[in-house]
């Protein structure tokens, strides 16, 4: 079948919830996908920092292939092993003591609601509820996540939002204060916002939220659903700071592909958590996390850190080199392979363009070309994306 064929039977099926690019992907191997006709691509979103292994790792895929001939679910009314290994892993290899499951980011975020209220009730009382964010914040579509996202493009539709969360500027640590009160429980940041526009905190800044949590006594909750697993050249994206959180969100690069959610924490807080408290059927289920442990130890274990701060520094120097080209690339930034091109102007005509080429880039915050490769990339693969954007740069019309 076409491309055209299959999307035909697409749009006739499936809720129209995605502006879906006019390609049907059906085979992936490291840094390349291939579409229903052959074509092949250079994916530089990777399933939107989820295959931070690259498509079809083998570690990945042999674990899955064992667990599925073993045991695929049976609930968390019994003991699993992978999850367990999983956990002990997580654990062993940051700052917190437990670790809840579940299937996505979003989930993982409606977790460390719930969790920074219940704890901050045990022990302060019931009116602590209210949780700050911050403007063009991003953590998830469940109605919870949503209420806690700071950008109201995202609400709109599905007002009245859940009360008791508020934003406020970011890198405004006097704003922050001022909005404390004795309501809040809890400050819920992401440590780089991704799909805000790959905006970067400075260290004080986040070594500053740290200091408002102590002193006020609240919950300080990193969102590492995007930057979390490698993304950034360190496991977690908190490492770079030394901030370490109360409670921590991730999912997506996980397990390699396969759908899992994580909220990490440290003990105090994690105790809240009692039996009936929060559940999810298909959260930590043996195969999810046999891939999870799979991924995980890859990324340790395998030079992938390494590889990602290797090839970060070399796609900043070339993306530098574009923007002394041409007037209208108004920034760079980045850490590790979480990194933005910020136009003058809207840049989804750019992402048509490069797929045309044959290369999957993203734009967020409409601006921003937004570069989120799997952390296996080399340097060979990053020039060949840079020649195709200067071809993009120079013919198409920015009028």
């Amino acid at each position: 079948m076409t491309n055209e064929e299959v999307i035909k039977v697409s749009n006739e099926v499936l809720a129209q919830t995605y502006g879906r690019f006019p390609v049907v992907l059906v085979k992936g191997k490291g840094c390349r996908v291939w579409d229903v006709e052959g074509k092949e691509y250079l994916d530089f979103v990777a399933g939107i920092g989820v295959c931070n292994l690259g498509h079809c790792h083998p570690k990945v895929v042999q674990a899955i292939r064992e667990q599925a001939g073993k045991l695929l679910h049976v609930s968390n009314l019994y003991h699993i092993g992978p999850q367990i290994e999983l956990a002990q892993l997580l654990v062993k290899h940051s700052f917190a003591d437990r670790v809840f499951f579940c299937n996505s980011g979003t989930e993982a975020n409606e977790a460390a609601i719930k969790l920074a209220r219940k704890y901050s009730q045990d022990h302060y009382g019931p009116g602590r509820y209210e949780i700050i964010s911050l403007l063009k914040s991003f953590h998830g579509r469940t109605l919870g996540a949503l209420a806690a996202t700071g950008q109201e493009k995202f609400h709109k539709g599905f007002e009245p939002m859940m009360t008791g969360f508020k934003y406020v500027p970011r890198e405004d640590l006097a704003a922050m204060e001022a909005a404390i009160t004795e309501a809040t429980c809890a400050i819920l940041v992401e440590p780089i916002q991704a799909e805000g526009g790959v905006n970067l905190f400075s260290e004080n800044y986040l070594k500053g939220l740290r200091q408002l949590c102590d002193q006020k006594k609240l919950v300080l909750i990193f969102d590492e659903v995007q930057v979390g697993m490698g993304r950034t050249g360190k496991l977690f994206a908190y490492e770079h700071y030394g901030v370490p959180p109360d409670i921590m969100t991730m999912a997506k690069g996980l397990a390699g592909g396969v759908p899992i959610g994580a909220t990490l924490a440290k003990d105090e807080v994690a105790k809240s958590f009692t039996p009936g408290s929060h559940a999810a059927t298909f959260g930590g289920n043996p195969l999810s996390t046999a891939a999870g442990v799979a991924a995980l130890r890859a990324t340790i274990e395998d030079g992938i850190l390494e590889n990602c701060q290797r090839s970060s520094a070399h796609f900043l120097k070339r993306l530098e080199e574009l923007k002394k080209k041409h007037s209208f690339i108004r920034d760079v930034r980045g850490k590790g392979l979480m990194i933005g091109l910020e136009l003058d102007r809207e840049g989804k005509n750019v992402v048509t363009d490069c797929l045309k080429k044959g290369f999957l880039i993203n734009c967020t915050d409409e601006t921003v070309l937004r570069f989120i490769p799997p952390l296996i990339v080399t340097p060979e693969e990053i020039d060949r994306l840079i020649m195709a954007l200067g071809e993009v740069f120079s013919t198409w019309s920015w009028s």
